[in-house]
């Protein structure tokens, strides 16, 4: 068990998988940094995930390890053990990442108690998986092993390029107003809400505070994009082609945000923007944007709501019949808590 007084100097994260696991596992940092003030942080991920963490001011050095080399793993062991961490904590706990735990030399190895990946630790996480929500199953990691938990938040960062590039995208609009974002994309087709859906939201939006929608997209987003810019008329604005730092610059301008459950929506929610989160085949109790600011909705009384599906079966009912007041219930409650308000 570490105690504040534990010789802390040098601690190593590792966190793979996809942007918003990252994400959500950045709630860690400031607690930390309060436990251990002077020391040095370092974070070992993958290429997707890098560039969000690099500009926290919490991150001595973020590191990324590419899977598609084959020498990639002896590589970064050779890293790890250079560097003489004090602290390694595998929050992630595959096989590859509890073989780099192992093999740093680090006097305090943290990993989950999962099945052949024991021996890699010595300090171990809850066994729980897939009972508490991904934020705080890292909170309760770091009770389990002696870091009192002092901060629920989320750590990301735009850059400051990135954010005059959003800046001054919105001065050269027509439109002078507020806005609030709409991020249709998603990793599975089965959590995209329908083109139609989002449209229909966006509208009821538009016409209730005043406002006009900018429609966020990345790869493989552009066509439903589109679709729901065509659906919404003058309401909405395509936003322009952008990187994923771009993006969360340009949600940054915006009131709030609408989003699938998605990299994107985790990403925008750890930047402080409120979000509405649109919930289908995942429960947002494990996987819905982390912290009280926020909002999810979804269709609970479907019989088949949460079934974690990556493609729909059956005809998207969970999107497709989601009640709109019920969706504006929520935007109510967003505006309201985080005291929102739309004046220029």
């Amino acid at each position: 068990m570490l105690t504040a007084k534990s010789p802390v100097n040098r601690i190593l994260l590792i966190k793979f998988r996809g942007i918003g696991d990252v994400i959500l596992s950045t709630v860690v940092l400031k607690n930390l940094k309060a436990r251990y003030p002077d020391a040095a942080i370092d974070f070992l991920t993958e290429k997707p995930s890098a560039p969000l963490l690099r500009d926290t001011g919490l991150i001595n050095d973020v590191i990324v390890f590419d899977g598609n080399r084959g020498t990639e793993l002896f590589r970064k062991i050779m890293l790890i053990r250079r560097r003489k961490y004090d602290l390694v904590i595998d929050m992630y706990s595959n096989p590859k990442s509890a073989q780099l735990t192992f093999a740093s030399g680090a006097r305090f190895r943290a990993g989950f108690p999962y099945r052949g990946r024991k021996y890699a630790y010595n300090l171990f996480g809850p066994p729980e998986r897939g009972v508490h929500h991904a934020g705080d199953l890292h909170l309760r990691f770091l009770e389990s092993i002696g870091v009192p938990v002092v901060s629920r938040e989320t750590i990301t960062a735009v850059p400051a390029p990135e954010k005059l590039w959003a800046e001054e995208y919105f001065s050269a609009l027509d439109h002078q107003g507020p806005f609030v974002a709409l991020v249709p994309g998603g990793g599975w087709a089965s959590k995209r809400c329908d083109p139609e859906k989002f449209a229909e939201i966006g509208n009821e939006i538009c016409e209730r505070f005043k406002v006009k929608s900018l429609v966020l997209w990345g790869k493989g987003d552009l066509q439903e994009a589109e679709k729901i810019v065509e659906l919404m008329g003058g309401n909405a604005i395509l936003a322009p082609e952008s990187t994923f730092l771009q993006m969360g610059a340009l949600a940054l301008n915006c009131k709030l945000a609408v989003a699938n459950d998605s990299g994107p929506m985790h990403f925008i929610s750890s930047l402080g923007v409120p979000v509405l989160a649109l919930h289908g085949p995942t429960d947002p109790a494990l996987q819905g944007p982390f912290g009280a600011k926020h909002e999810t909705v979804r269709l609970d009384e479907l019989d088949c709501i949460c079934c974690n599906l990556l493609e729909c079966n059956r005809s998207h009912e969970c999107f497709r019949d989601l009640p709109l007041e019920r969706v504006m219930k929520k935007i109510e409650s967003l505006i309201s808590k985080n005291r929102i308000t739309f004046s220029v």
